[in-house]
């Protein structure tokens, strides 16, 4: 079984004319424009797709496609680069003409049976997907969608048992929840609860099976018992605004109506589900195509348009993850959730004083939105306001209860605020209450350890602490070079030299790291050495304090600045 196939098998989520192509996005891209020949156009198009600026490599892809119609690989990419640009039907038309080249290409079959059930052409739907194999993902999703599709004309039970051929290796852990689905959409709602609360006691924080256990538990009038699901799911430390308006219809003995009611909505779930695993999995590409899958079969998934514009921010295409965002609906649930990204991308693209603006907007409208206002606090924090940041954090806190294990961050962030704004009296408890709620957090650990080595406290346990923090996190080079760090403080040169040399090899163009090796080649008595760590910290340095600092080291070394680096081996974001 491949790698994805174990990950599947553990949780459910842990989300014919040439010139018929004519209607794809951006076709007469400037950028597009600038490569001429196939093979320039083909590799600027992978380098778009693994961007997942989808709408260049769709524009780049095509133009390589129509200079060569005959060419598998290039009509395989430009079908890919459609579907993850959302551009469905044009995608199924090089579909088809890739089966007449590779008769093998599932996704290809996959894309073209998803249209057949959005356009309830169930039968053909069956059809197309049952050459799909069983032993990849792409099979396994065929097989789930082919199974909607038997819902579709209301053979619910024949699609269940068409699933019984992959539910070997594991995956009926997988399986089960889209069973229940389908058994819902059926109305057999014996059946449906009973296969629900399986895979809700198999993952109960994650969202959408809480959902939809906790409607169906409503549906039967069940109210107690789904309002319960919905407060242990709260009780994790997780959020949903979905659910709200479940909670709130349960609290009124009032149905809350089904979490999905047809085939199409059922599969759009099922591309969701598995996108998120593909994310997870690293295959950000194809999960994007699965997710433009799901929002093609249901455009009113608002949550899978978050998830969709949260894989696009991740890559940096913030222009193209706002234009999502902007498109869910006022009335939405999710509206307040989507105009905070758009406020962090702000930020993102360098227009902080409009990010933090649009934040504290949301902030007073909706005051208890833990989200709005803690996301507040880190924008404050990061530009230096670090008292108004740590207000935040007091709200963020006395919304959240400050007890839940996940609460642990709000203390952390506010500990940061707190002592960067020079309130160590304030900021110190704040880092021990954070380790109450969650002991073995290296950020935390290693904050503290390092701040109490700086002041020349608590120096065993300190050391401790980052010795846990490393060892939690051993390829992080910041916390490796706070080891290092306080090994000079502590005057164990050797260790610290050793420790320091590894942190620069994992980060080598940090600014910072380079100075404190600097620091302890000095220390160490290996002065030419030392000199050329503190030319590189010079040269990688942008924002100019490290290089200000190095100034004089490089004319007199430590002789006359004697305390070394400032301490900053710690990470404040």
């Amino acid at each position: 079984m491949t790698n994805y196939l174990r990950l599947l098998s553990s949780t459910v989520f842990l989300s014919v004319a040439i010139a018929s192509f004519g209607a794809q996005a951006n076709t007469d891209s400037p950028v597009a424009l600038q490569s001429q020949s196939p093979t320039g156009n083909f590799l600027a198009g992978q380098q778009a797709l693994n961007d997942l600026n989808t709408a260049d490599a769709a524009s780049f892809f095509r133009a390589a496609m129509l200079a060569d119609w005959n060419n598998p690989t290039l009509i395989e990419r430009a079908f890919t680069a459609q579907a993850a640009n959302g551009d469905i039907e044009p995608a199924v038309k090089t579909a088809k003409r890739l089966l007449e080249l590779d008769p093998k290409n599932e996704l290809a079959r996959l894309v073209i049976g998803t249209v057949a059930l959005k356009d309830r052409r169930y039968d053909a739907a069956i059809q197309d997907l049952a050459p799909l194999g069983t032993d990849n993902f792409t099979g396994i999703t065929g097989a789930v969608l082919r199974a909607f599709a038997y819902a579709g004309v209301d053979k619910a039970a024949e699609g269940s048992k068409s699933l019984d051929a992959i539910s070997k290796n594991g995956l009926e852990d997988f399986l089960v929840f889209y069973r229940a689905l389908m058994a819902d959409i059926a109305g057999d709602q014996t059946t449906a609860l009973a296969l629900a609360k399986r895979a809700y006691e198999t993952d109960p924080g994650v969202a959408p099976i809480v959902n939809a256990y906790a409607r169906m538990l409503g549906n039967a009038g069940r109210f107690d018992e789904a309002i319960d699901v919905v407060v242990r799911y709260e009780a994790l430390g997780a959020q949903s605004p979905l659910l709200d308006g479940v909670k709130k219809a349960l609290a009124n003995h009032q149905k809350p109506g089904l979490f999905v009611s047809t085939a199409q909505e059922g599969a759009s779930e099922m591309f969701h589900g598995i996108a998120v695993s593909l994310a997870r999995d690293g295959s950000n590409d194809t999960a994007v195509v699965f997710l433009r899958l799901a929002r093609y079969l249901d455009p009113n998934s608002d949550v899978v348009t978050l998830v969709l514009g949260q894989l696009l921010d991740q890559a940096g295409q913030h222009d193209s993850a706002n234009t999502l965002y902007d498109g869910i609906a006022a009335k939405s649930p999710l509206k307040s959730t989507a105009v905070l990204r758009i406020a962090l991308n702000l930020d993102a693209t360098g227009d902080r004083k409009q990010a933090l603006r649009r934040l504290g907007n949301i902030v007073t409208s909706e005051p208890q939105n833990l989200d709005a206002v803690s996301q507040l606090g880190n924008l404050q924090r990061f530009d230096g306001q670090y008292d108004a940041a740590a207000a935040s954090y007091t709200k963020a806190i006395t919304i959240s209860g400050g007890s839940r294990p996940t609460d642990w961050a709000f203390f952390y962030q506010r500990g940061i605020a707190y002592e960067r704004g020079k309130h160590w009296d304030k900021a110190e408890p704040d880092f021990l209450k954070a380790l109450t709620l969650n002991p073995d957090q290296p950020q935390v650990l290693n904050y503290l350890g390092y701040t109490w080595v700086d002041q020349g406290t608590h120096l065993d346990e300190a050391l401790q602490m980052i010795q846990k923090a490393v060892k939690a996190t051993p390829t992080d080079g910041l916390m490796v070079d706070s080891l290092g760090w306080a090994f000079f403080k502590l005057g164990r040169i050797d260790d610290a030299v050793a420790t320091l040399e590894k942190a620069v090899q994992l980060q080598p163009n940090d600014p910072e790291i380079n100075d404190h090796l600097g620091d302890a080649y000095w220390k160490a008595g290996r002065k030419l050495e030392a000199h050329f760590q503190w030319n590189i910290a010079t040269s990688v340095d942008k924002e100019g304090a490290v290089k200000a600092r190095v100034a004089s080291k490089l004319v007199n070394g430590l002789n006359t600045t004697g305390a070394g680096s400032a301490a900053t081996g710690i990470t404040t974001q």
